[in-house]
């Protein structure tokens, strides 16, 4: 069962319970399986400490035993396994009917502490588990919830065949300063039980090109898998590896070792046999021996090398109790341009064999394989730290990346990405490339098959790439049954569509805000702008192109837009991405306010002012006027009268929020500044318009030229009060209703009215009002304002007074 399924299950299982508690912030429960499903580990941690600590004993055992798994996961995303495992435990004694899932992790986590057989145990214990459960449809995330993973097509990738193979056996391509080292095998009088994946005799020499730009390519697969001929290209010259002294060594030099296949005797120590290689054109007197040396690799600054050699050291020859002379690793330095100084790594034994070593780019990291006892199959992965001047005592990589099968060829990066090959996944066919994403360079977090033709159906081994796989190299013997050295160039993008989940929230209450607009646009060139808007959920869902960045623009009536910025480069896992935007109303202060002195009698500061319709100026009776202190949130509270005045004292040093509300009116809400604390008391002077279904509003200066529909730059300034007003109002709903003067066709003034009035609805919608909020009316020149009619000789001031635009209050809040 592959790590990426295991994790997308699970990413649903916690999707059902944390997505459902978005809506009830008052449970803490609920708010740490948000947490947890948005990867905010720490804080998950925290509030789960918190629940099972304060709040433990309320807890039912399902819900405790919940939120122990759930601190266990989280302890192990973040590395802690001491802890993971801990929690683990409790959750099983509380509740000892756990969940296959849970058992999964659990076996995990007790690998990963070095506690092999009680994790085989829990593993088994998850496969007994796995075979009770009902055989049914993968589960789905709920309603507004990304779907695991990545949708994407396979990676394109354009293959290319190297003029550089023969007949014979090339096979394991390290990069070395400009060039490229490779293993090449010819048939020769002595014999080596597996060479390549192909086996029979020969003997193995390093070979190099010294400059891999050079090389020459003799046929390449392109991504459709068709076959063409190579452009003309400068021939490749291939040197033994040794011949001179070219270039110095660097930090990913790893020459690796022949392929293996699925009979290969691990006894006989990683593939390798005894016998002793004839080599005509030697890396090195002091390292070759008349055993087998190799694969290699090579501290960052060229001075230090470990490799691999038969268990063969100053002239001895040991073997192994069954008399199988096995593989160790040897470290040497490099003097005066000679290696010297040979010694074993501490952790070699005569009784298993230890090979095929990879340092990371800091050189304090070594992996390598090995079939020591205590692993999970015939060859495994391990990892040691070079800490207090010495190799550590070895890691095993784990279940996730270790199988029953053959684990061997690995290779990292510059990014401390974990490549190998192994025969114990479901793959393709034989050895198989894997591409493992690896933290603190011991705990594996995925591992990833990856995708032909990379893979074949034949053996496929030992690749070498950059951080982003844009390009590099790797060997297979798909071609005739012999190893050969193949380069591959990406053409599409490496994660394909990456699923993102925004939910935007408002920032006061929490509570998600759905008709929010989303602008989405991506910085790479010919990707076009798109909006979406949120659901009832507060969701926005998207698939997004890999390696780019992008920005969301959200924005709806009532809040202040907000811009977040994403980006998917440089992204490894096949997770969906989540993202939370949150929005904040904005701070209004009242435009009419004014400022008086008054009487040093005064003891405090005064607003106060007249409550007016918003269209005839008249005086409203019966407003409720609240003004609420933002210091200690007490009220204040004033009716009007048939006057529509009202007046409040305030203290200085506070802000205040004035708010004006009665039925068939929109709520009129201000926020007032505050006046310094000892400043002279002043008067506030506040008069507060309001808005009723049916008022209509003309909008001053929004003319048209003479049969015109498009606004004039003139309009802007007066279209943005609408913005304002719309935005003061969110629950204002208004009718659009634009006039022409009378001379020309009836009908033509009507069609023409109506396409002045869509622009206008277009100008408030580009501001970020929602088009649900408005409809539009053209009326013509039906409704004309003076006595312009047709056959009546006007100015044309006289007739442009027609050509006007207004808004009707269709509902409001």
């Amino acid at each position: 069962m592959g790590k990426n399924w295991i994790t997308s299950i699970l990413w649903v299982l916690l999707c059902l319970s944390g997505f459902a508690g978005w809506a009830q912030t008052d449970s803490l429960l609920q708010q740490a399986d948000r947490l947890l499903n948005y990867k905010a580990y720490g804080r998950a941690i925290e509030a789960y400490s918190q629940i099972l600590g304060e709040e433990g004993t309320s807890l039912t055992p399902a819900q405790k035993a919940t939120a122990q798994s759930r601190i266990a996961y989280a302890y192990q995303q973040v590395g802690d396994g001491v802890k993971a495992e801990r929690y683990y435990r409790e959750a099983i004694a509380t509740n000892p009917d756990e969940n296959s899932q849970q058992a999964l992790q659990f076996a995990k986590i007790l690998a990963g502490n070095g506690k092999f057989d009680e994790a085989e145990k829990q593993y088994q214990h998850y496969l007994q588990l796995k075979a009770k459960q009902p055989t049914r449809e993968p589960l789905t995330p709920p309603v507004g919830a990304a779907r695991p993973g990545i949708q994407k097509e396979a990676t394109r990738y354009r293959l290319e065949y190297l003029a550089l193979n023969t007949a014979a056996e090339e096979f394991s391509p390290a990069y070395y300063q400009d060039g490229l080292v490779y293993v090449a095998g010819k048939k020769g009088g002595s014999s080596i039980e597996t060479s390549g994946s192909g086996g029979g005799s020969g003997y193995l020499d390093l070979f190099y090109i010294p400059n891999r730009n050079n090389l020459k390519v003799a046929s390449i697969i392109n991504a459709d898998g068709s076959i063409s001929k190579p452009s003309n290209e400068q021939s490749k010259t291939a040197y033994s590896l040794g011949r001179d002294n070219y270039s110095r060594s660097t930090a990913n030099d790893s020459p690796t070792a022949p392929n293996f296949t699925e009979g290969v005797n691990i006894s006989q120590g990683l593939g390798y046999s005894a016998t002793p290689i004839n080599v005509s054109q030697r890396f090195n007197k002091t390292l070759n021996t008349k055993y087998h040396e190799g694969p290699a690799t090579f501290s960052h600054d060229g001075t230090q090398v470990i490799f691999t050699r038969n268990n063969y050291n100053n002239g001895k020859v040991s073997q192994s109790t069954e008399g199988v002379n096995k593989l160790k690793l040897y470290t040497a330095i490099q003097e005066n341009g000679e290696w010297s100084n040979i010694v074993e790594l501490p952790f070699n034994s005569d009784e298993y064999s230890v090979g095929h070593p990879a340092l990371n780019h800091t050189d304090d990291l070594l992996y390598f394989s090995s079939d020591m006892p205590g692993g999970y199959g015939g060859t495994d992965l391990y990892v040691s730290r070079f800490q207090n001047g010495q190799w550590s005592r070895p890691v095993n990589l784990g279940g996730t990346i270790n199988t029953k099968g053959n684990e061997l060829f690995p290779f990292v990066d510059d990014a401390g990405n974990l490549y190998f090959s192994g025969d114990g996944d479901k793959g393709l066919g034989g050895l198989d490339i894997f591409f493992a994403r690896v933290t603190d360079g011991v705990t594996v977090q995925s591992v990833e098959h990856l995708d032909a033709p990379i893979n074949s159906p034949q053996d496929d081994f030992g690749l070498i790439t950059d951080a982003s796989q844009r390009r590099g190299y790797f060997s297979s013997n798909r071609r005739d049954g012999s190893d050969d050295i193949y380069r591959f160039v990406r053409e599409s993008s490496l994660y394909g569509c990456r699923n993102l989940a925004i939910r935007i929230y408002d920032t006061t209450t929490e509570q998600p805000l759905d008709s929010v607009n989303v602008l989405i646009k991506a910085r790479g060139d010919g990707s076009p702008d798109r909006t979406l808007t949120s659901d009832q959920n507060g969701f926005v869902n998207i698939c997004l192109e890999g390696d780019n960045s992008f920005t969301f623009q959200a924005s709806r009536d009532g809040y202040i837009n907000s811009t977040v910025g994403f980006t998917t480069r440089s992204v490894t896992d096949n997770q969906p991405s989540r993202l939370e935007i949150g929005l904040i109303k904005p701070t209004v202060v009242v435009d009419t306010i004014a400022e008086t002195s008054m009487p040093t009698a005064l003891v405090h500061s005064r607003v106060g002012g007249v409550v007016v319709g918003g269209v005839d100026q008249r005086p409203i009776a019966g407003v409720v006027v609240r003004l609420r202190n933002e210091c200690d949130k007490t009220h204040q509270e004033y009716v009007t009268k048939a006057d529509g005045r009202y007046v409040f004292d305030i203290i200085e040093g506070c802000d205040y929020t004035l708010v004006a509300s009665k039925d068939a009116f929109g709520t009129n809400t201000n926020k007032i500044k505050r006046l310094a604390k000892k400043t002279t008391p002043k008067e506030l002077s506040a008069d507060l318009r309001m808005l009723s279904v049916g008022d209509v509003v003309t909008i001053d200066n929004i003319y048209y030229d003479l049969d015109q529909s498009s606004l004039r730059s003139d309009a802007s300034r007066e279209l943005d009060k609408v913005v304002a007003t719309m935005r003061k109002y969110p629950g204002l709903v208004i009718e659009i209703r634009s006039h022409t003067d009378s001379r020309g066709d009836a009908e033509h003034n009507r069609i023409l009215s109506a396409q002045r009035a869509r622009s206008v609805a277009d100008y408030l919608v580009s501001k970020g009002i929602n088009r649900r909020r408005m409809a539009t009316l053209g009326m013509g020149e039906s409704q004309l304002v003076n006595n312009c009619t047709d056959g009546v000789i006007c100015t044309d001031a006289e007739h442009q007074r027609n050509r006007r635009t207004e808004f009707k209050v269709v509902s409001i809040k």
